[in-house]
C-alpha cells in the first residue's frame, strides 16, 4: 500500500479560513497564514487552499492569499477556486502553488484538463468533483458545480472516468451530503469513484472521528485524506491522526 497523505484544507472567504456544513452556514476558522504554518509543523503532507467563493463571485483565486501561505510552508500547496484558464494556473504556480484543483471550469470545458495536463504535467492537475446522492444517476451520485449550488444531471462516477482519460493526475471527490457534518467520509461515493479510476483519490467531506480516516482508506479506497473542521477546531492534530493510522497498520509519514 502507498504511503497515505493527510491534507488539512483551508476553505477561504474574505481573506479568512472558514468552515461550513453542506457548503453553507460558514464559521470563521482563523488566519490562513497562521493555520498553514501550524499544519506544516504538525506534520501535514500537503495543504489545500480552496477559494470557495471565487466561482460564485465570478472572479479568480486571490493570488495574494496563495503567495502569503506558500511563503510559510515548504510542503506542496494545492490551490482551487475560480481557475478557468491555463493562464490562471500559470499565475498560481508562479506564486507558489504545487498543484491546481479545477472543478466547475473543468466540467464546462473538459479540454481544459487535457491542455493543463499536457502543459504542466498530470501530477500537478487535480479534478475536484462535488457530488450528491441522486438515484436517477447510474452510480447514484450526481455532479454539482458552482460551489455546490448547481446540480448538472451528470453521473459523478462517469465524470471521474472522463477526467482520468483527459489527464487528471488525482481526483478529489467531496460529498455534499457529508461536508462539515463530522459523520464520516461518504464511503459509497468515495469508493465508487476509486474503483472506477486508477489515479489516486483524495477523500473529502465529513471526517469527525479518528475511525473515519481509517474507513476512508480501507473502505473508501482513498490514497489521501483531506479534512478541515477536525483540524481547524483542534479536535485532533495531524500527528494524532497519523499515529492512529500507523497503529492500525496504515503506512504514513511520521517524520
Amino acid at each position: 500500500m502507498a504511503v497515505i497523505k493527510i491534507i488539512p484544507c483551508l476553505d477561504m472567504k474574505d481573506g479568512r479560513v472558514v468552515k461550513g456544513v453542506h457548503f453553507v452556514d460558514l464559521r470563521d476558522a482563523g488566519d490562513p497564514v497562521e493555520n498553514a504554518s501550524f499544519y506544516q509543523k504538525e506534520g501535514a503532507d500537503e495543504l489545500a487552499m480552496l477559494d470557495i467563493a471565487a466561482t460564485v463571485e465570478g472572479r479568480k483565486t486571490r493570488l495574494s492569499w496563495v503567495k502569503q501561505v506558500s511563503a510559510v510552508i515548504d510542503i506542496p500547496l494545492i490551490v482551487g477556486g475560480g481557475i478557468s484558464t491555463l493562464e490562471d494556473m500559470e499565475a498560481l504556480f508562479e506564486v507558489g502553488a504545487a498543484k491546481i484543483s479545477v472543478n466547475t471550469a473543468a466540467f464546462y470545458r473538459p479540454q481544459l484538463v487535457k491542455e493543463a495536463s499536457e502543459r504542466f504535467g498530470k501530477e500537478k492537475i487535480i479534478v475536484a468533483i462535488d457530488g450528491r446522492r441522486n438515484e436517477k444517476m447510474p452510480s447514484g451520485f450526481e455532479v454539482v458545480v458552482s460551489g455546490g449550488q448547481k446540480p448538472v444531471g451528470k453521473d459523478a462516477v462517469q465524470w471521474a472516468k472522463e477526467c482520468e482519460a483527459l489527464g487528471a493526475g488525482e481526483i478529489l471527490p467531496t460529498s455534499m451530503d457529508g461536508d462539515g457534518t463530522l459523520a464520516g467520509y461518504d464511503i459509497p461515493f468515495t469508493r465508487a469513484i476509486a474503483e472506477a479510476v486508477s489515479v489516486p483519490i483524495i477523500a473529502s467531506g465529513g471526517a469527525g472521528k479518528l475511525e473515519h480516516f481509517y474507513e476512508g482508506i480501507v473502505e473508501g479506497k482513498a490514497q489521501a485524506l483531506l479534512a478541515a473542521s477536525v483540524f481547524h477546531f483542534r479536535t485532533f492534530t495531524v500527528r494524532q491522526v497519523k499515529e492512529y493510522l500507523k497503529q492500525k497498520g496504515i503506512e504514513v509519514n511520521l517524520s
